[in-house]
């Protein structure tokens, strides 16, 4: 057995204990992740690691930003390595266990957010120390943030918080599941809410009401006229599959019965453009149609009657770069050229926006994220640790 492997088979204990403290956190987006943040901040502390936190204004998110110099005081580019720490919902009566609890079976370990992506931030976590022993020509810095599932709204204050601090970084691993191959460009994700409001009545006198949910379905139809028009707007040589801007209702909500008239009505609904104008012509159509022909309607029965639609969120895209140094870097640690592009949004943009070269790497396979019975293996586990030790050999002075 290889000196390398016999370091991966002392840490993956290790890697599987924090894994499963990690998975115990239930912090689905938009909920409390500050104990998960506290506990990440206390290990890189032990190791000698210098944090910052940035919170959001209830102060029980946090994003956490901590650098490892290593034995040497640095001050030039470092490697961020960069998870967030939120997940999606699960209903427990739909699993083979509790979901927050986690299970290893057959090689696998199970729960909720063990592929995307805490099992990453496990990696990360259990390399730290073998960082911090070494002396390192750059700083390694460790990077987790919050509601990334949720239009990525963590990211962008803790990145704004870096530009204060003008520290320089030469690269960007986002370790989201790809299977530990390198993924170098994705498209853009924008998430809105569109409230309705209406006035209610009895359903036998449908002329003096306005159902919020009549107009919630014409809305709601508008968009996959618009998603149908996006087909025919895809670019003649795409990277991107599918080829075209998606977009999609993922959730209407409103009534309390059949025999009333709603007078409140809720769309949740997203888009993934290929290019920022797609985003822009889907705006400037259905805001249109909402204040040309909706509301007018709308407002001749009920004065007050109003549609407001709410940006969740608007992140944009990771452009494929030529030369990309933390696309390099990662191909020469993984010993694989091939690239691929992906259809689903992460944090690589923002960092690619905010001048650091980006790469999207990270262990398991997408199709296990946001599943029943979420799992991530042991193998692409090991997988990670080779890869991070090997970045820690190239590292060292």
């Amino acid at each position: 057995m290889s000196t390398l492997n016999k370091v991966i088979d002392q840490l993956f204990p290790e890697t599987l204990k924090i894994l499963s403290d990690l998975i115990k956190f239930q912090t689905v987006s938009g909920s409390p992740n500050i104990k998960l943040i506290e506990y990440c901040e206390s290990r890189l502390g032990k190791l000698g690691a210098v944090s910052f936190k940035t919170l959001n204004e209830s102060t029980q998110q946090a994003n956490l930003f901590s650098t490892i110099n290593g034995k040497k005081k640095l001050n030039g580019d470092g490697i961020i390595l960069s998870g967030h720490t939120d997940v999606v919902p699960a209903s427990p009566k739909e699993w083979s266990s509790d979901p927050y609890v986690s299970r290893e079976q057959d090689n696998k370990i199970y729960g909720r957010g063990s592929c995307d992506m805490k099992g990453f931030i496990a990696c990360t976590l259990a390399v730290a120390p073998l960082f911090a022993s070494e002396n390192l020509k750059k700083p390694i810095h460790f990077s987790y943030t919050y509601d990334e599932e949720t239009a990525c709204l963590g990211a962008p204050l803790m990145l704004a918080d870096l530009k204060k601090r003008k520290i320089n970084y030469s690269a960007c691993i986002i370790g989201e599941p790809t299977s530990m191959k390198a993924v170098t460009a994705h498209k853009g994700y924008n998430e809105y809410v569109t409230h309705f409001t209406g006035l209610s009545g009895h359903a036998s006198d449908p002329e003096h009401g306005v159902s919020a949910v009549e107009y919630a379905i014409r809305y709601s139809n508008k968009l996959m006229e618009l998603r149908n028009e996006l087909k025919k707007r895809k670019p003649i040589k795409t990277i991107f599959s599918p080829s075209y801007t998606t977009l999609q209702v993922g959730k209407i909500n409103g009534g309390i019965g059949t025999n009333v008239i709603a007078d409140k009505c809720t769309i949740n609904w997203e888009a993934r453009p290929v290019a920022i104008e797609d985003g822009e012509f889907i705006n400037k159509n259905i805001d249109s149609y909402t204040e040309k022909t909706l509301l007018p309607e709308m407002r001749k029965v009920y004065p007050k009657a109003n549609i407001k639609k709410v940006t969740v969120g608007e992140v944009v895209g990771f452009d494929e770069k030529e030369g990309s140094e933390a696309v390099n870097l990662v191909c020469n640690l993984t010993g694989d050229n091939s690239k691929d592009v992906v259809s689903f949004g992460t944090e690589a943009g923002l960092f690619q926006k905010f001048g650091i070269s980006a790469v999207v790497c990270g262990p398991g396979s997408i199709e296990q994220a946001h599943t029943v019975d979420e799992y991530i293996t042991f193998d692409q586990l090991k997988l990670c640790l080779k890869t991070l030790l090997d970045l820690k050999e190239i590292l060292k002075v």
